[in-house]
């Protein structure tokens, strides 16, 4: 149907005829498109957003050893065990279920391998966990009407089928345990300790794969169910450098809101809307707020949530995208509770925290100790005939204050040779942070204001 034959047939049925802007060879005119083709293109948005297929994107070495792990259990019966770890929202159960997909599509894995999946949060005990084990592995028709009472018996029987198998002629077994920390609170870490235990001595083909958060995770388990694993780790860690990871948002922002132009939408109104988005991607104030969002959060998770809230408001008398979408959507969405932990603070203590913000824009990022952010307020004192001098202890005891609250974190173990003025720290807050705090700080001295706001101090 032709486009104005859709206009005449709106302006009949009383409707008015949507438009959206588009920007071509520099000129700005209006091109009238149908309420079905926006509509359409939305809901397509929407889908590819909210979509659970997401495609997992970087850490290659570490997705071709896990591939290579997972493959050699599957087609030649080699018992592993590993653990995949990284901060929450970085893609490791996308990791996996992609390895996992790819396997499935080469055609032979479900011959040879059976795949049984756990989660620490659903499995809080190993009854729970050895039950889900049996459902999944298929065990429950073989049990001809057994009634096992107790706990012992459920899990014997389950580690005599895993060791009845043969190398060669059984399907290998591969577990995935989500959240796996949470399976070291379980009593005794019998079920850790049993499935490690068939892996490292290679009773049957199994592998273990431990999906975590938490990087401390080995030394959560016992001696005697550490001995069983085999340490092998893969670890899945934002790009080191920010502003790598942050244009590969740019890109992942674009992609998710441009409209392909073979999919069944209205060409006209793709590409319109396609011209808008490339607008927008480029615009100043959006990159400022997705700067923001990709600091305060990298997770690809939050980020994918944060633009279906923008899409969702888009309504007939609303059909594009405008900045001030992102920015108050931002505002809504992402309330940063370190800004309200920040102007909680005495004054102090927030002097402290801007001396800290200093010295890592000074030094790009690196680590610092209580002497130099010291020295960094003595300098600010001096300059300030207004500002009141304190003590060394009460100023130390400001700052180990900051550390409770974990606006600072210790690097590595604390010594006891290392005196605790001069162990090493990481300022987890972002300069964003400490600036929006120091304006929301109520009666903050103007001199302290205006030590926050300059480059270098």
């Amino acid at each position: 149907m032709r486009i104005s034959s859709k206009i005449a047939m709106y302006q009949i049925i009383g409707k008015t005829v949507p438009k959206c802007w588009s920007w071509l060879g520099g000129n700005s005119y209006l091109l009238p498109v149908s309420l079905a083709a926006c509509l359409a293109g939305m809901c397509y948005i929407m889908d590819k957003i909210l979509s659970p297929n997401q495609t997992f994107r970087g850490f290659v070495a570490e997705k071709t050893h896990v591939m290579d792990l997972l493959k050699r259990t599957a087609q030649f019966g080699e018992s592993n065990s590993a653990l995949i770890v990284g901060p929450r929202g970085s893609g490791k159960t996308t990791l996996v279920r992609t390895v996992l997909k790819e396997l499935q599509e080469l055609g032979t894995f479900d011959e040879h391998a059976i795949l049984v999946q756990l989660d620490g949060r659903l499995h809080t005990d190993d009854r729970l966990a050895i039950k889900d084990i049996t459902k999944q592995m298929k065990l429950e028709e073989l049990m001809d009407d057994k009634i096992f009472m107790s706990f012992a018996e459920n899990l014997a029987y389950l580690l005599q089928c895993l060791k009845s198998g043969h190398k060669g002629h059984s399907k290998s077994i591969i577990f995935v345990l989500e959240e796996f920390d949470l399976f070291c609170g379980h009593h005794n870490q019998t079920l850790l300790y049993n499935l490690f235990d068939i892996a490292q001595s290679a009773q049957a083909p199994i592998c273990v794969v431990g999906v975590t958060a938490r990087l401390d995770v080995t030394e959560l388990l016992e001696k005697r169910v550490k001995s069983r694993f085999s340490h092998r780790q893969v670890f899945l860690f934002p790009p080191a450098d920010k502003k790598v990871g942050f244009k590969s948002r740019l890109t992942l922002l674009e992609k998710l809101l441009l409209l392909p132009v073979t999919e069944p939408l209205e060409p006209v109104y793709v590409h319109c809307w396609n011209e808008h988005v490339l607008s927008i991607v480029a615009n100043p104030e959006v990159r400022h707020v997705c700067k923001r969002l990709y600091d305060s959060d990298q997770s690809e998770r939050t980020f994918r949530t944060f633009l279906a809230q923008i899409i969702s408001k888009l309504d007939i008398d609303h059909m594009t995208l405008e900045a001030s979408d992102f920015t108050s959507t931002f505002t809504a969405f992402f309330r940063d509770t370190m800004v309200d932990v920040l102007t909680g603070l005495s004054v102090l203590e927030i002097c402290l925290v801007i001396a800290m913000k200093h010295q890592t824009e000074i030094y790009d990022g690196d680590p610092l100790n209580f002497e130099m952010v010291l020295q960094r307020y003595l300098k600010f004192v001096s300059q300030n005939s207004s500002a009141e001098t304190v003590q060394r202890p009460v100023l130390l005891k400001a700052f180990e204050h900051l550390k409770s609250l974990e606006i600072i974190t210790p690097i590595g173990k604390t010594h006891r040779e290392i005196q605790k003025e001069y162990q090493l720290h990481r300022f987890l807050v972002t300069s964003d942070q400490v600036n929006e705090a120091v304006k929301k700080f109520p009666g903050l001295p103007t001199d302290v204001s205006q030590w926050a706001s300059c480059s270098f101090q």
